[in-house]
């Protein structure tokens, strides 16, 4: 399956260290992901993305983008192909407006399901899918719902609930083959951010054990060095599908579990199906 990686902090930071330069980074993954990689940033709260249908590790330009991109917000994925071909309109993230999106999964008989899944999607997207895998037909259904509902956690339920609805409930075991369904995903509007475990495993972290610059940073309080409670403040959020190495504490996510930071930075946690 793919891998994916997702930031949200008050601070733009640079983010070379998590993709490229832990011993466990994005980029080192893709050796076992091969089929493509993508980073989104926010500038200016406009999504910039850049991919290749190349593997990261061996792709001068993901090394490039890596090392110079700073940004509140970051979104990036290594793609290891189950549905669709190798190319860039297959690559993730996806994005739609001030939308992006990133997916770690599959959907189950997907061509068998797809006429119904389609039939989801408000007419107004369906010219705006361009790639064949199920990962954009699943980012347009989520959009599909977060138009007719503000509420973005109840739009995340409404999506899933209604894809299940077509295709079978989504697989909890993640040491399941990959030929079952999985909807773990990151989906981010620049201001907001949305993580939710569709099977396929996302650890989290709100802070770390000593901050480096907690005598100079003027953000510095004393949630940057304590779990964050549910509905609390946060200056960072960090979403990956394994723990990464370094100085954050890492928690994982339950099957059927949705995390968010809003644009205040709140920060939410909540079991949508058990």
């Amino acid at each position: 399956m793919c891998r994916l990686f997702g930031f949200k902090s008050v601070l733009q930071s640079h983010i070379h260290e998590s993709l490229v330069s832990a011993d466990n980074a994005i980029g080192k993954l893709s050796e076992e992901h091969p089929d493509g990689w993508g980073v989104a940033y926010y500038v200016e709260n406009s999504p910039h993305i850049i991919k290749s249908a190349n593997k990261a590790i061996e792709d001068k330009i993901f090394q490039k983008v890596s090392g110079v991109v700073s940004s509140h917000t970051v979104l990036a994925h290594v793609r290891n192909a189950t549905l669709g071909e190798k190319s860039v309109l297959n690559t993730h993230p996806f994005q739609y407006g001030p939308w992006v999106f990133a997916h770690n999964g599959n959907i189950k008989d997907f061509k068998e399901h797809k006429t119904a899944l389609m039939m989801l999607i408000a007419p107004r997207f369906i010219r705006f899918i361009l790639g064949t895998t199920d990962s954009e037909v699943l980012f347009f259904i989520l959009l599909t719902e977060i138009t007719k509902n503000s509420n973005y956690k109840l739009a995340v339920a409404k999506a899933i609930s209604a894809v299940t609805k077509v295709v079978g409930d989504f697989e909890r075991d993640n040491d399941k083959e990959n030929i079952h369904t999985f909807l773990s995903f990151i989906l981010t509007n620049g201001r907001s951010m949305l993580a939710f475990n569709g099977g396929k495993t996302l650890h989290y972290s709100t802070h770390k054990s000593r901050c480096p610059e907690r005598d100079t940073c003027n953000f510095f309080n004393d949630s940057c060095e304590q779990k964050s409670d549910n509905n609390s403040q946060v200056n960072h959020l960090i979403v990956s599908s394994e723990p990464l190495q370094g100085i954050n504490l890492w928690y994982p996510t339950l099957p059927g579990e949705l995390i968010q930071v809003d644009e205040k930075m709140m920060f939410s946690k909540e079991k949508l199906f058990s």
